[in-house]
């Protein structure tokens, strides 16, 4: 891989989209990389992913407009599937995956920043959907996926006046649920990945797929996979182990004596 690194820290997954000179921005050569990177991580050694980007100016700040300048039509649609189909595997990933957001978060980056299951963020992150100012709508899930996350009307905002909008104001919306001191970010993201990591795995994979599934139906339907997804979870080790450590807890704590004072 030229432009993407991934480490294992136990059960968490550090994947790094590494092209600081370009501040990380997506060509296609990234987006096949990272289709690679993501279709490679085994989910039974890996319980939850970060995704970053190299440096501390910028997580992606975009995709590459040197590459989309030249673009036909057809050619412009096909690299818009590219990144969607690539940011869709990302989204239905079965493990929970932490965006770690530190610093320019625009266009591409911002869109892909929203198909991971959390987003956080360092102080100097920057978050925007810029494109109507260079001619073209957002392409790789923007125009869907922000008004799912903070609303229709603050998503024609950003969108409709290509402004950029600061950590604190993301947070304000409920774009990013934390906002760190850029020092803090990664050690913040691993710890919120750890303890993702320490519960029941197919438990954890169960509740994201009900969410994920939920989210595009309505509510009758969505109590119906709700409820195959909770009875999945039954004769599992996971369940065994759980349920039975709960069970011997609480007998030891109805067994415990606790001695009377003395009057």
């Amino acid at each position: 891989m030229e432009f993407i690194t991934y480490e294992q820290e136990g059960f968490v997954g550090i994947l790094t989209i590494n092209r600081p000179k370009a501040l990380n921005a997506l060509n296609s050569q990234v987006l096949d990389e990272l289709n690679e990177t993501i279709d490679s991580i085994d989910i039974n050694e890996t319980r939850a992913l970060i995704l970053t980007g190299a440096g501390d100016k910028s997580f992606v700040a975009g995709a590459d407009i040197g590459e989309m300048s030249t673009l036909t039509k057809a050619e412009g649609e096909a690299f818009g599937k590219k990144g969607n189909d690539v940011f869709r595997k990302l989204e239905t990933l079965e493990i929970p995956v932490i965006a770690a957001v530190n610093g320019f978060a625009l266009g591409g980056g911002c869109e892909i920043s929203m198909s991971c299951d959390i987003r956080i963020c360092s102080e100097n992150a920057i978050f925007g959907q810029p494109e109507v100012g260079l001619g073209i709508t957002p392409g790789f899930g923007g125009t869907q996926r922000l008004a799912r996350i903070v609303g229709p009307g603050m998503a024609k905002q950003m969108i409709y006046t290509a402004r950029n909008i600061k950590a604190d104001e993301a947070y304000r919306i409920g774009l990013v649920n934390a906002v760190y001191p850029q020092e803090e970010l990664m050690d913040a993201a691993k710890k919120l990945a750890a303890g993702i990591a320490k519960n029941a795995p197919i438990a954890v994979r169960a509740c994201k797929k009900a969410i994920n599934d939920g989210l595009d139906a309505v509510m009758d339907d969505a109590i119906v996979i709700e409820e195959k997804l909770f009875g999945s979870c039954f004769e599992t080790e996971d369940q065994k182990a759980g349920m039975g450590n709960f069970l011997e807890k609480d007998k030891e704590k109805k067994l415990k004596v606790v001695p009377f004072k003395n009057c």
